[in-house]
C-alpha cells in the first residue's frame, strides 16, 4: 500500500445526519504483545492470527528478531492493520546476546509492554542487553520491575531505576520475588509471562491479581496459549472499539436532538424517539469479543455514563473515551483511580483536563480524579494538542463528530495502536463512518491512503 504522510493537522467535520456502519477494528495490542512473548517461549511454531500490526507491536517483533527468533509476518485479508505472525518458539532459549563491552541493543520506543516484557525475557538469555526507548519512555516508571528482577538474582544496571538499562541474562533459575503493581500492572505481567520457563514464583503487592484486570488478562492468556506450537487467534481491541461505541452514542444524541427540534406533534416525536431507542446500535463493531478478557469490553455497558467510573475496576484505557464524552452526558460523572494515567504515554489526567477545558467543558481535578459536568451547550471547536499520545488524538477526533472546529494536531501519533483510525472515520459506509476530514491548512478534504498513519 502506497501512503503519504498525514498532514500536521486534521479537522473533523461533524456528522450531518445519522450514520449506519459496521466497523472492523484491529487486533488487541495488549494481547498481541503478550502473545508474541509466549510464542517465542513456546516449544514449536505458533501462528498468531488477527495480530495487531502497529508501532508498538512492530517494535516488539523487531526486538524479538534482534534476539534471534525466526518470525514471518503475513497479510491479513480482513483488516489491513492486522497480520498473521508466525513465530518459531525455542522453548526458553534466547539465541542472541551481547557482551559487557558491547551489549545487544533493544529499542522499545514508547511501548510500555515492550519495555517491561522484554526486560523480563532477556533475563532468560546468557548475554548482556541494553534496553532504551523514546524520551518519554525514559521517564516512565520501571523501579518495581527492576527490583523484582534483582530479587530473582539478575543484574540490572540503570540510573534512577528507569531506562536506559543494562540487563545481564542469567538463564532460568528457581527463585521467588514480590512485585509492586501500584504504578503499573505490566510489571507483574512481564514476570508472569516468563515465570514458567524461568522457574520463578511471582507474587504481587499493592493490589491482588483479582483486582488488576490486565494481570488477569495475562493469566488467562497463559492458560489458553498453545505451549507446544499451534494456532492462536487474537481478538479485536476493545479499547479501539470504544471510539466507535462513543460515536454510536453521539449519533443517537444527534438524532434525538433533531427529533426534538422538529415542529411536529408531541405524539409523532414520541413515536420517533421510541423508534430511535428500539434501534439502539446504528454504529456497530464487527466481531466484538465475547471473552471479556479485556477490561474495556465493558465499555458499551457504561453508556449512558454512570455517576462514577473507576480506572482500576471498571475500565482501562477506554476510560479516556468516557471522559471526553462526559460533557454530553445528562449528569456529572466522576472518574476515579486515575493515578496510573499520569505516567503513561503522557500525563493523561492533565492532558484530558486541559484539552476539554480548551473546548469549553467544565472539568474539576481533585487528587486522582476528574469530575466532568454536562456542558454540551458551551462546547466549541479548538486545536487539540495530542502530546504525541494516540488515545488523546482518537478521543477528541470522536468529539469532533459533534462539535464543529475540532482540529487534531499531530494525528500520525495514532500509528502506535491504530494506524488506519482516520481511514475508518472517513471511509465509506458501512465499513467506515463516511465523515469528512479536512486539511485546515489547504482546505482540501482527505481520503484513502493519505489518512493512513505510517
Amino acid at each position: 500500500m502506497t501512503t503519504m504522510p498525514l498532514p500536521k493537522t486534521i479537522e473533523i467535520i461533524p456528522m450531518i445526519k445519522p450514520v449506519r456502519a459496521e466497523i472492523t477494528v484491529p487486533g488487541s495490542k495488549s494481547i498481541t504483545n503478550r502473545a508474541l512473548i509466549l510464542a517465542a517461549l513456546s516449544k514449536g511454531e505458533v501462528t498468531l492470527r488477527g495480530a495487531l500490526w502497529s508501532e508498538d507491536t512492530q517494535i516488539m517483533t523487531e526486538a524479538l528478531q534482534r534476539l534471534g527468533f525466526e518470525i514471518s509476518v503475513l497479510p491479513d485479508p480482513n483488516e489491513i492493520c492486522n497480520r498473521a505472525i508466525v513465530v518459531r518458539g525455542l522453548g526458553g532459549k534466547i539465541p542472541n546476546g551481547g557482551t559487557v563491552e558491547k551489549p545487544l541493543e533493544l529499542f522499545v520506543g514508547n511501548a510500555g509492554t515492550a519495555a517491561r516484557f522484554l526486560a523480563a525475557l532477556v533475563c532468560l538469555g546468557s548475554g548482556v542487553y541494553r534496553l532504551h526507548g523514546a524520551p518519554r519512555m525514559h521517564e516512565r516508571p520501571q523501579a518495581a520491575l527492576f527490583q523484582a528482577l534483582g530479587e530473582l538474582g539478575y543484574r540490572v544496571k540503570t540510573t534512577g531505576d528507569k531506562l536506559p538499562a543494562i540487563i545481564h541474562g542469567g538463564g532460568p533459575r528457581e527463585a521467588a520475588c514480590a512485585v509492586s503493581i501500584t504504578e503499573s500492572s505490566q510489571f507483574a505481567s512481564a514476570l508472569l509471562l516468563c515465570a514458567a520457563v524461568g522457574g520463578w514464583k511471582v507474587s504481587t503487592v499493592g493490589e491482588s491479581p483479582e483486582e488488576a484486570p490486565y494481570v488477569l488478562l495475562t493469566q488467562r492468556l497463559i492458560e489458553a496459549f498453545p505451549k507446544n506450537g499451534g494456532l492462536f487467534q487474537i481478538e479485536p481491541d476493545t479499547s479501539s472499539a470504544s471510539y466507535f461505541y462513543a460515536a454510536n452514542w453521539l449519533t443517537r444524541i444527534h438524532r434525538r436532538e433533531q427529533i426534538e427540534a422538529t415542529r411536529v406533534s408531541s405524539y409523532q416525536k414520541t413515536q420517533e424517539l421510541s423508534e430511535l431507542y428500539n434501534n439502539l446500535d446504528p454504529i456497530k463493531v464487527a466481531a466484538y469479543p465475547k471473552s471479556k478478557w479485556q477490561i474495556d469490553s465493558a465499555f458499551p455497558n457504561f453508556l449512558p455514563l454512570p455517576e462514577t467510573l473507576s480506572r482500576r475496576t471498571d475500565l482501562g484505557d477506554s476510560i479516556m473515551t468516557a471522559i471526553v464524552m462526559a460533557p454530553f452526558s445528562g449528569r456529572p460523572t466522576r472518574f476515579t483511580n486515575l493515578e496510573r494515567m499520569r505516567v503513561q504515554e503522557c500525563e493523561r489526567v492533565a492532558a484530558l483536563r486541559t484539552e476539554l477545558v480548551k473546548c469549553g467543558a467544565r472539568v474539576e481535578e481533585e487528587d486522582q480524579s476528574l469530575t466532568v459536568y454536562p456542558s454540551a451547550s458551551a462546547m466549541h471547536g479548538a486545536s487539540i494538542e495530542t502530546y504525541n499520545d494516540h488515545r488523546i488524538a482518537m478521543c477528541f477526533a470522536i468529539m469532533g463528530l459533534k462539535i464543529p472546529g475540532i482540529k487534531i494536531e499531530n494525528p500520525s501519533c495514532v500509528k502506535k495502536t491504530f494506524p488506519n483510525f482516520f481511514q475508518k472515520i472517513a471511509g465509506p459506509k458501512p465499513g467506515g463512518l463516511g465523515i469528512t476530514l479536512r486539511n485546515p491548512d489547504t482546505g482540501q478534504d482527505l481520503s484513502g491512503n493519505e489518512l493512513f498513519a505510517d
